[in-house]
């Protein structure tokens, strides 16, 4: 079964398997947003940001999704934190809590595109990698085939005409006792 869901705000809860598997980077950030330590939620998005990829097409992917999560970090701690929140009127408090949700909802969506990515240059990766030991495959059968063709017209094709050439003088010289 599922996990129990974090509760939030009054009305607002995450369920544990949108946040994603444990101590993964979606899971790490969105967490810290749930416990309102939203410093460490950005700290978080940077220093993955700033960490070294063995795909060198990653950063340049990713860097606007992590200026777009820093900024709605920004903006739910704006939205939970808003000065004279319970002075407002209901409806505009509800206001208020809605653009948190939707807010917190991008940044999950954001976080997954993030894994998305990784997941696509690592799968590109792969294909790389899979031409080249295709490349290599072929490479060595074509080397094959050429060295069987070069055997062929220097040994055995010799080789064959010394044998046919052989049967061919035996076969005269039987015909030539023959008449």
């Amino acid at each position: 079964m599922g996990l129990p869901a974090k509760k939030i705000d009054a009305g607002f809860s995450v369920d544990q398997q949108d946040m994603g598997k444990g101590d993964t980077f979606r899971y790490n950030v969105l967490s810290y947003v749930v416990e309102e330590n939203y410093e460490r939620a950005i700290f978080e998005m940077k220093k993955y940001l700033e960490k070294d990829s063995e795909y060198p097409k990653f950063k340049p992917r990713i860097e606007r999704y992590i200026a777009h999560g820093v900024d709605l970090v920004h903006a739910i701690r704006a939205k939970r934190n808003f000065p004279g929140a319970k002075s407002l009127t209901m409806s505009k408090q509800q206001e208020l809590n809605e653009k948190f949700k939707t807010h917190f909802f991008e940044l999950q969506h954001i976080l997954k595109k993030i894994e998305q990515i990784q997941v696509e240059e690592r799968i590109d990766d792969i294909r790389s990698t899979v031409w080249i030991v295709r490349a290599f495959i072929t490479s060595l059968v074509a080397m094959a085939i050429v060295a069987f063709l070069l055997d062929v017209k220097r040994g055995l094709f010799a080789t064959t005409v010394i044998v046919i050439d052989g049967y061919a003088n035996e076969f005269a010289n039987w015909l030539w006792k023959l008449f």
